[in-house]
């Protein structure tokens, strides 16, 4: 048994000391690689509801970019749909009816927050006033369009006037 591994036992068993030291020392690179690896993914060393409560602090981009990191993030993510809901309702001061539409649709908060986040912020800049001194559609910055419905459009307009 002299040079072996014992069976069942992960501990090297080399008689010379310059290859027990290389075992050791492999042995060590190995588990010291796997704790700072769970040192640098919280997701992995924390409970999934103090994982949760961090990724409830993002942003809607960083929290985009973060389901994008691995899978585990991705997967804690896109499971709790409660993360994107604080971010859908501030979508929902600016487009009320089609954030209710979509979710008396059943659409999840993630769904419905991808349908309205670029309409809220197109609408946004433009009931703000951002565009009331261009006087042509070639004038328009690029993305400040959308296919807004007939009662958006007047609500920009009435905006528009109390200017």
């Amino acid at each position: 048994m002299k040079g072996e591994t014992m069976r069942g036992s992960s501990f090297p068993t080399s008689t010379t000391p310059d290859k027990l030291s290389e075992e050791l020392s492999t042995l060590l690179s190995v588990v010291g690689e796997e704790e700072e690896e769970r040192q640098r993914n919280f997701a992995e060393a924390l409970p999934p509801e103090m994982s949760l409560r961090i990724f409830g602090e993002l942003d809607v981009r960083s929290l985009c970019q973060a389901s994008l990191t691995c899978k585990r993030w991705n997967q804690l993510i896109e499971d709790h749909d409660q993360l994107w809901r604080s971010h859908c309702l501030t979508v929902l001061a600016v487009c009320r009816r089609d954030v209710a539409e979509d979710r008396r649709e059943g659409l999840s908060w993630k769904v419905t927050l991808v349908r309205n986040y670029q309409k809220s912020r197109i609408k946004r800049n433009w009931m703000k006033g951002r565009f009331s001194q261009v006087l042509s559609a070639e004038q328009l910055p690029p993305h400040s369009m959308y296919p807004f419905d007939v009662e958006t459009w007047g609500e920009i307009l009435e905006a528009e006037l109390e200017r």
